[in-house]
């Protein structure tokens, strides 16, 4: 099983760019975008529902704002739009999740805390309510899946030049521990660091160049029980469709 992962930066703009051509080459199981930027009213154009796949999306009701969509070649049993959060913090940020027979894959688009919309304080409580989730469906019979946009980066070689940036959003100390638990506390595993032990493996460049702004923010956090079945992990650079680059992961799994 191939899953693509892209933060798109503005699903119109990232079309323009070639995306859709590209993914068409790609033979991918499943595609998950985020930060669409875009209503699901403004997606009937037959290039955002490309041939062979079911398209699922979830706007944020809010024009030009956030919006996450799957792509799947089979269709899902069942599928959950956001995550349900008491506090409702996490429509500040967005999710969709496609349930099949053992396995759930979900898009995750978390607060930035870097808009005028967004704030250190929502992503922080975002992410709280999101570890106490995870908690919640460890007890379940179920793998995961949550591919996307976390909005931070977990060790020092996922930062370009790392040490000019420890006091920013996306690479506090709060957001590395909050890191460090997902992946010891809460039992699941970085698909790409199980395959990819290289460093200068960036997923965003914030000013879309290649000089010192690389950062690692894009993940496929896949239960520790799929870890065996890691098998090939890439990040696309030979063409720009966003500020984020592609994540490529392949999956020993049959959905």
């Amino acid at each position: 099983m191939r899953i693509i992962s892209l933060c798109v930066d503005g699903i119109h703009q990232a079309a323009q760019r070639g995306l859709y051509d590209w993914l068409s080459s790609q033979d991918a199981d499943i595609i998950c975008l985020q930060d669409l930027r875009a209503l699901e009213s403004e997606l009937d154009h037959s290039v955002f529902h490309p041939e062979g796949y079911n398209a699922y999306f979830f706007d944020s009701g809010v024009k030009h704002y956030n919006g996450v969509a799957i792509y799947t070649r089979k269709q899902p049993k069942a599928l959950i739009y956001g995550l349900g959060f008491s506090s409702g913090v996490d429509m500040e940020g967005r999710y969709l999740q496609a349930d099949f027979e053992h396995v759930s894959v979900g898009a995750l688009l978390a607060p930035s805390a870097d808009s005028e919309m967004e704030s250190q304080e929502v992503k922080i409580k975002f992410f709280d309510d999101f570890q106490a989730h995870l908690a919640k469906i460890a007890r379940k019979r179920r793998n995961y899946i949550f591919c996307g946009n976390f909005a931070m980066a977990h060790k020092p070689a996922d930062v370009e030049n790392f040490s000019a940036h420890e006091d920013e959003s996306g690479f506090l100390p709060l957001e590395r521990r909050w890191m460090d638990q997902l992946f010891t506390q809460l039992d699941y595993v970085d698909a790409f660091r199980r395959v990819v032990k290289d460093a200068d493996e960036y997923t965003w460049y914030p000013e879309e160049t290649e000089e010192g702004t690389g950062w690692r923010v894009d993940y496929q956090v896949a239960s520790s029980s799929l870890a065996s079945q890691i098998e090939y992990g890439a990040i696309y650079k030979t063409k720009r469709f966003s500020s984020h680059l592609p994540l490529i992961m392949d999956f020993d799994l049959e959905l």
